[in-house]
């Protein structure tokens, strides 16, 4: 039976080239009765590990470096035993959280993460960050974006790290060559399709945003 896909809410800041804004994000929690993927831990910790209701804990997955995907890693980590996952181009983000800590272990597109008999398939997506990845999970029929893509366009890519040509190459040429019907599960807000945007590609790149 593959894994079911279960969405925790949490609220805090994101910081970043001198600015803070209030964020929702969206923390993804992959896997069944017991065993867990977490994809994302922000804000609070204890908010994830009660969803995470004792099962284990597989892994800690990063999307990417910035403050409100990642500032509660360290505590999850340290309360659950798990690793977190971090690609290396995301080095120079995720210091600005943790100048002290480093991640447990580097993610690269290819890898392949499995929890409760399902496969993740990790993708290098950079553009929005450096070292953003997504998640794709075929049996599941769903793509976890983190801030790649959103219902609506691709990520904000006007601070520092970040540029609209690479997000636009990586979505067109990784995210939306996959099949029409697969579920975006977004970094922040309400999900899409892979098919609910592909039309809109040229709209985005005229925009250029």
């Amino acid at each position: 039976m593959a894994a079911r896909i279960e969405r925790l809410i949490t609220s805090g800041q994101f910081t970043l080239d001198g600015g803070t804004w209030d964020v929702e994000n969206n923390v993804w929690i992959v896997g069944d009765e017991r065993e867990v993927i977490v994809i994302d831990a922000a804000h609070d910790a204890a908010a994830i590990e009660e969803a995470v209701a004792g099962r284990r804990v597989l892994a800690i997955v990063c999307t990417h470096g910035h403050n409100d995907h990642v500032n509660a890693a360290a505590e999850l980590a340290d309360n659950t035993g798990a690793p977190i996952l971090l690609h290396p181009d995301d080095d120079v983000l995720w210091r600005m959280v943790y100048a002290n800590r480093k991640p447990d272990r580097a993610l690269h597109g290819g890898d392949v993460l499995t929890v409760a008999d399902t496969v993740l398939e990790v993708m290098h997506t950079p553009g929005h960050a450096p070292g953003a990845v997504c998640l794709y999970a075929p049996e599941l029929g769903a793509l976890f974006s983190g801030d790649t893509l959103f219902q609506g366009g691709p990520g904000a890519t006007g601070r520092s790290y970040s540029s609209f040509e690479t997000i636009i190459d990586s979505i067109r040429e990784q995210l939306l060559v996959l099949p029409p019907d697969i579920v975006v599960h977004t970094g922040h807000g309400e999900g899409t399709t892979i098919g609910g945007e592909s039309k809109h590609l040229e709209e985005w790149i005229a925009r250029g945003h």
